[in-house]
């Protein structure tokens, strides 16, 4: 019976393969269709009121290869595959060749390349100095902060904890990512405040708008968990006597604000609209994965859930506002070598883009990005139209099935071989025995590790709205600072003007147009 199923399975594949199209007049409409897209790009030369930066955590040019074939084929296209400008940012720190997400972020969001490990501070300060990041010079001012200087609203929306490493550089100086909460301090960092403080007691933190995301077990002293939310081991847990959910409503209290604090979906969805601040934290640690959240108005929001309630705050500024998005946990997903779990996860942030798209305007520019690659790879021939996380081939050295794809680097579960120890021989685990279609199956890796890494390649950035075209070749990656704060006219860029062209030169080049078509 089982080998009956597995030959009809096998000739439904053929058939879909050969279903494909593949004639000349197919491949000549694919690519007309794009050059009549791209002869209709026109710069938008305004200011951007409104800016929207999604960082994919981990997102790198194959996950996005990897996300597009899962939903829809070789030739499908994601919704900010179809945006008119993108370009490629290097990566590397102050300090490494490949980075982590509290220096990416800080270059993302502050315009300046710092070192491993350190948030929101220049590369005067190392890992782990206190003393060095008290230092006023050394700390940077964020996108979020410049914009709430212009007057703008500014907000954050992570699937992981707002503390984390690639949201707290928006508000955040810590000479260490993993000071969340005090019980991560050591005691020579005691005259430094730890993230999840200077979010909620320090400027920009107490200012921003909407702050979306988990980790309550870092704002909450001695939290409690449940089955469906337990309290996790791998993050600080707060002990030292403060709530500073609590803090943040009298905070808000004491200065006459409007807010909502808010715990689930239902109470997401049903905020008050005359509120101008939106405070959420729906889980102990980060939030759960979208193939297991419960989906009821008593569980854990989508990353979509939360980008549509953030705009509907923000919005109401005629000032115009900046929001962060990231899409935290297909970082996580690869880090265990999981690749189903963190292209789905990478697909759910798409979905978001989409709905971003929907609720704004020509005025919002709209940046997808990511703060570093990871190790995977897409391996072999695959037949096109076959699963992504399918079977590619058989190898031609050990004669055993390998999949499509497979990582540089992974944790124990992503060793997949086995010593006989009687006469020494290496035998690699034949993938087509296993649900490889499984979330939670772990890709082969070459090198074992306590798990995967991050991997040091370019990374994507996609753009469009006021000023997308900043966006063009290679740039560095604080490069993105740099160009959405000239977009949006704040900070250093306040006073820029949409241009270089002088009135005179302006003229003569509509002049010259003008005649040159006549």
């Amino acid at each position: 019976m089982h080998a009956w199923s597995v030959v009809v399975v096998a000739a439904l594949c053929r058939v879909s393969t050969c279903a494909l199209q593949t004639d000349q007049k197919y491949w000549s409409g694919l690519a007309e269709n794009e050059l009549n897209e791209a002869l209709q790009i026109k710069w938008n030369l305004g200011t951007a009121k409104n800016v929207i930066l999604f960082v994919g955590d981990g997102m790198g040019p194959n996950t996005v290869t990897a996300a597009r074939i899962y939903q829809g084929g070789e030739t499908h296209r994601m919704s900010f595959e179809k945006f008119p400008h993108l370009g490629l940012l290097k990566t590397y720190s102050a300090n490494k060749m490949v980075p982590d997400s509290a220096c990416s972020a800080t270059a993302l969001f502050s315009g300046v390349k710092s070192n491993l490990g350190t948030l929101g501070l220049d590369a005067t300060v190392q890992q782990n100095d206190c003393q060095a990041s008290l230092k006023q010079d050394t700390r940077l001012k964020s996108l979020a902060a410049l914009a709430l200087e212009a007057g703008k609203s500014s907000g954050l929306v992570t699937t992981m904890r707002v503390t984390h490493a690639t949201p707290a550089p928006l508000y955040a100086h810590s000479a260490s990512r993993k000071w969340e909460c005090e019980a991560n301090m050591p005691p020579e960092a005691a005259q430094c405040k730890d993230i999840a403080r200077q979010l909620v007691e320090d400027w920009p933190g107490r200012e921003l708008h909407v702050v979306l995301g988990g980790g309550r077990q870092v704002l909450v002293s001695n939290s409690t968990g449940s089955p469906g939310d337990p309290i996790s081991a791998w993050s600080c847990y707060r002990r030292d006597g403060r709530d500073l959910i609590e803090e943040y409503r009298k905070d808000k209290d004491n200065r006459g604000l409007k807010y909502n604090v808010v715990s689930n979906t239902r109470e997401l969805q049903n905020i008050d609209d005359s509120a101008d601040y939106l405070f959420g934290i729906f889980a102990n640690e980060h939030l759960k994965y979208e193939f297991e959240r419960d989906k009821g108005p008593e569980g854990q929001p989508s990353i979509s859930d939360m980008t549509r309630a953030a705009i509907q705050v923000l919005k109401k500024n005629p000032n115009g506002y900046f929001l962060m998005v990231e899409g935290g946990k297909i970082d996580l997903a690869h880090h265990r070598s999981r690749a189903k779990t963190a292209i789905d996860e990478a697909s759910a942030m798409e979905r978001a883009v989409q709905w971003a798209v929907d609720l704004t305007d020509d005025e919002t520019l709209i940046i997808v990005t990511s703060d570093h690659t990871h190790t995977l790879t897409i391996n072999g021939y695959p037949e096109r139209g076959s699963s992504i996380f399918g079977i590619a081939g058989v190898s031609p050295f050990d004669r055993i099935n390998y999949t499509t794809l497979s990582y540089g680097t992974g944790g124990p579960g992503s060793l997949h071989y086995t010593v006989n120890k009687e006469n020494g021989t290496i035998t690699r685990r034949d993938p087509s025995g296993e649900d490889v279609e499984n979330f939670m199956y772990e890709q082969i890796a070459a090198i074992p590790l306590d798990e995967n890494s991050h991997g040091g390649g370019d990374v994507a950035v996609y753009a469009k709205g006021p000023h997308a075209h900043l966006f063009h070749n290679v740039h560095e990656q604080h490069y993105v600072f740099h160009a959405v704060a000239y977009a949006a006219k704040i900070g250093p860029y306040s006073k820029a003007t949409s241009g270089h062209l002088s009135p005179l030169l302006l003229f003569t080049t509509c002049l010259f147009i003008i005649c040159y078509r006549n």
